[in-house]
């Protein structure tokens, strides 16, 4: 299935998109890449957000979902969790739902991502509350 985009562009998408999910994201991803490889964030902006993430076929939630467990799967992956957790948050994801999904991860990539993946979790779900006021 090709997806047709007509009005704003995809860097212009993904910036909505971003902003949608987490109203800093976007903000600290520019920020940390701006002074040593600021393309990637255009990138990230265009590709993952503007193409990525506005595809129909899965709702916005479902995606943050896959996202996380995608994510912890890697491993090693906890800067980049925390970011796609507030996003799962605020997408409406809850934590019971978010903590699940990482428990069912357990048998398939190890106790020792889901617990890095659950530690992350816990930080941002101590966050959270500050980060939405």
């Amino acid at each position: 299935m090709k997806v047709q985009h007509n009005g704003p562009s995809r860097y212009e998408r993904g910036w909505e998109r971003l902003r949608e999910l987490d109203s800093q994201a976007g903000r600290r991803l520019t920020d940390a890449l701006q002074d040593i490889a600021p393309d990637l964030a255009v990138y990230i902006t265009e590709f993952v957000f503007g193409d990525v993430y506005t595809r129909p076929g899965l709702d916005l939630q479902r995606r943050r979902l896959v996202t996380i467990t995608a994510l912890l799967s890697l491993g090693d992956c906890e800067t980049q969790l925390e970011p796609h957790i507030t996003g799962g948050l605020n997408a409406g994801l809850t934590k019971q739902e978010i903590v699940e999904a990482m428990i069912q991860c357990a048998p398939f990539t190890g106790f020792p991502r889901v617990f890095n993946a659950l530690r992350t979790a816990k930080r941002v779900f101590a966050d959270y509350p500050m980060m939405k006021g």
